[in-house]
């Protein structure tokens, strides 16, 4: 039975020592489907009498973990500059780096790029990389960077951090050392250090273009074995710059059904089980037989409006529609009351965000009369779903009953769990949708632009353009912040994201595993990071 009570939401200050930084992305989960445990032996311990997961002992050595994620199907890559999926992202951050990643609180920090440092125009950035060598023992250098990053941008790809790398000058910028780089950059960046940390801007050695056989990077694991949809084993990288790992292998399962993976973990048949339900958790949590780590309010829920297509391509449609969703409703029948609410708006409580915007409330009878004014009294619309993602199936049925009230009939369709993302992000006129973790102006930068690969919305403007160039170049950082209040304005009037609310994200681990992160949303640098975890 689900427990449906209120309960208190949290506050938007989730993270301890929060500066504000503008948050979530990668659309996120994988799609779902059997959980295939053969081949997945090791020297992991089931469920015991050990502290909660991240408390309690000493690091030790040794031992194979099992994680079990959501998967992509047979099509899964382990190519990183194509990550989209949190088990894509996982296995990258394992082989690969990047020259930044985000903190918990979503500022850059340092990774393969020891330091960084602007010239006084903002449009050169000098970078200096760490000493790091790949998995065959090369060292990482200013060559492989430049080509990562060109590979990255070949207008011929659809790669994910395409749009993110946009600022920079390619063909200008240059390696002036081994170790050191200077980007020339198209116009003036003053947060150029995110663009370092883009999601999916991973350093990989100059010339590879072949990952699924036997990848190279300088992560803190190396290649063992992958079996697209079915499993990934790596294993330690003794001279990985941060320090070797502790554990000797990590093993990506894929189990695409929530139960399974619950089952598993419960089982002994894995150590850490990505993405909870809210009341599986709640069933689970206290009772003793595994972990639960919450990461308060870390994920974006939301629907998506197709804004090129009808009836979506008239934005008083639109309007409506944010009119009629009672996002309370939809956080505490959705998600068991495990998130707060939204307020279409992406990056609640962090830098840039717009919090003096109204809080949208329900109001049928206006969302009637701009139905009507828009010739769309009567409306019938299609709203894609899928269980790949907790809470989707849930906030369609809830939404659909809302809808109703105001005679917009919703056909709810359930689509395939291998294959929803990439079916919803050009497809359909109306989807679930969500996001994992990044600064507003990369989810911007990554999910709004013109050019943007992930564009699922389709809100293509090049005035809206302009005003993101425009923010990059603004040094003032007040400045900065008056035009992305300006352009959220924008979104919050006339936008595609439907974005009721932001759930917390839940993980189960077995009573042996320790270190895992507890205060890092999904999607930023110590979220997933298995080389710090353990088995007690």
């Amino acid at each position: 039975m689900r427990d449906t009570s209120p309960r208190p939401l949290p506050t938007p200050h989730r993270f301890p020592g929060l500066r504000r930084r503008g948050f979530l992305a990668a659309t996120g989960a994988a799609s779902l489907g059997a959980f295939a445990l053969t081949g997945c032996g090791g020297t992991g311990t089931g469920p015991g009498p050990a502290d909660d997961a991240g408390e309690g002992g000493s690091p030790r050595k040794g031992g194979r973990l099992r994680a079990a994620f959501a998967g992509g199907g047979a099509g899964e890559t382990l190519d990183p500059h194509m990550a989209n999926l949190f088990v894509d992202v996982a296995r990258a951050k394992a082989l690969f780096d990047k020259l930044a990643d985000y903190g918990a609180d979503l500022s850059a920090r340092p990774r393969l790029a020891e330091r960084w440092e602007p010239d006084r125009t903002l449009d050169r950035w000098r970078v200096t990389l760490r000493r790091a060598v790949f998995h065959d023992g090369r060292p990482v250098t200013a060559k492989d960077v430049l080509y990562s990053y060109r590979r990255i941008a070949d207008p011929k790809r659809a790669f994910r951090a395409k749009a993110s790398l946009e600022p920079i000058d390619l063909d200008a910028s240059r390696a002036t050392g081994e170790r050191s780089l200077e980007f020339v950059l198209k116009r003036p960046t003053a947060e150029f250090p995110n663009v370092l940390a883009a999601f999916g801007a991973y350093i990989v050695p100059e010339g590879a273009t072949a990952f699924d056989r036997k990848p190279v990077g300088s992560g803190p694991f190396r290649f063992r074995s992958f079996t697209p949809g079915r499993s990934a084993v790596f294993a330690r990288h003794d001279a990985y710059w941060e320090g070797a790992p502790h554990l000797d292998e990590i093993e990506f399962v894929v189990a695409n059904e929530e139960s399974a993976r619950v089952n598993a973990l419960l089982g002994g048949q894995i150590e850490y089980a990505h993405e909870l339900d809210p009341a599986t958790a709640r069933a689970h949590e206290g009772a003793g037989r595994i972990g639960i780590v919450r990461l308060r309010g870390s994920a974006m829920q939301a629907f998506c409006m197709k804004t090129d297509r009808p009836p979506f391509d008239d934005e008083r449609v639109r309007r409506a529609f944010f009119l009629i969703a009672d996002r309370e409703e939809l956080v505490d029948g959705a998600l068991s009351g495990a998130g707060e609410v939204g307020n279409d708006l992406f990056g609640k409580g962090y830098e840039y965000y717009a919090d003096g915007l109204p809080q949208r409330a329900p109001d049928l009878d206006r969302a009637r009369a701009l139905l009507k004014q828009a010739g769309a009294e009567n409306l019938k619309v299609t709203l894609d779903t899928s269980a790949v993602a907790a809470g989707f199936t849930e906030a369609a049925s809830i939404f659909r009953d809302q809808a109703a009230k105001a005679g917009v009939t919703v056909e709810v369709r359930m689509g395939s769990k291998d294959s929803y993302w990439s079916d919803v992000l050009d497809r359909g006129t109306l989807c679930c949708y969500r996001s994992g973790a990044m600064p507003i102006e990369a989810h911007i930068s990554q999910r709004l632009l013109t050019d943007s690969t992930t564009n699922a919305t389709r809100w293509r403007h090049e005035d809206f353009d302009a005003l993101y160039r425009q923010a990059q170049s603004t040094r003032d950082r007040a400045g900065r912040a008056a035009v992305y209040e300006r352009m959220q304005r924008r979104l919050y009037a006339e936008g595609g994201f439907l974005i009721w609310g932001f759930a917390d994200w839940i993980i189960g681990t077995a009573r042996t595993v320790k270190g895992v992160g507890t205060e890092a949303p999904a999607n930023t640098l110590d979220w997933a990071r298995f080389d710090t975890v353990w088995l007690a």
